[in-house]
């Protein structure tokens, strides 16, 4: 019994994994930068990562360690909404699926950036303008798992409750924008989302 009281108590700490995985993105994005456009040439590729090899090595690392955060509070947010559901739920289900595309996502961009951190000046400059081309523009699995996790998670709140309102609705709008042209505007307004949704499930966890 005291086991289990122990136990509930600790639960807020599943759901503020959102606010450690937002902060932790925000660090590698800051340190990763805008990368360089593959149109400039292998000269300007290989000045980029010569002058920014620390951090782009870091932001590799950084950035596989958040996911795992963002996959934590998934699989929590995946229980609030599976409760909600009630037996036979799919939407939680589809909501983590796009949770785990987008930590796949996350896990392989930086495993490019260690890659090119690494053997920039190792390896033939075709081969190192042919990854960096493939890095810049890699950025169709983070569209489809974030839009889908959005998507699901949104049409899940509104129709069963495990969310307010406002937050499940702007979560629907969001993950259809993150697939459109504004798709990084909507993906940083996503994170905010993330953040808020935490917070808010981290509020509720402590006051159960």
């Amino acid at each position: 019994m005291e086991a289990g009281t122990r136990s509930r108590s600790n639960d807020w700490i599943a759901p503020l994994t959102g606010v450690v995985f937002v902060v932790l993105l925000a660090i590698t994005l800051i340190l990763a930068g805008e990368g360089v456009d593959p149109k400039d040439g292998v000269e300007e590729v290989l000045a980029y990562y010569s002058d920014n090899e620390g951090e782009v090595m870091a932001s590799g690392f950084l950035g596989g360690f958040a996911v795992v955060f963002f996959l934590f509070f998934a699989g929590w947010l995946r229980k609030v909404l599976r409760e909600a559901e009630g037996p036979g739920g799919v939407l939680s289900a589809v909501s983590f699926a796009g949770a785990i595309v987008f930590a796949v996502g996350g896990a392989v961009a930086s495993t490019l950036a260690i890659a090119l951190a690494e053997s920039f000046d190792d390896i033939d400059p075709s081969a190192l303008e042919a990854v960096n081309a493939i890095a810049y523009n890699y950025f169709i699995p983070f569209a489809v798992g974030f839009s889908t996790f959005l998507l699901a998670t949104g049409i899940s709140a509104v129709r069963h409750g495990a969310l307010p309102g406002w937050l499940g609705w702007s979560a629907i709008v969001l993950g259809v924008a993150t697939y459109t042209p504004a798709g990084f505007f909507a993906f940083l307004l996503g994170l905010a989302w993330v953040l808020v949704a935490s917070v808010l499930l981290t509020m509720r966890a402590r006051a159960g």
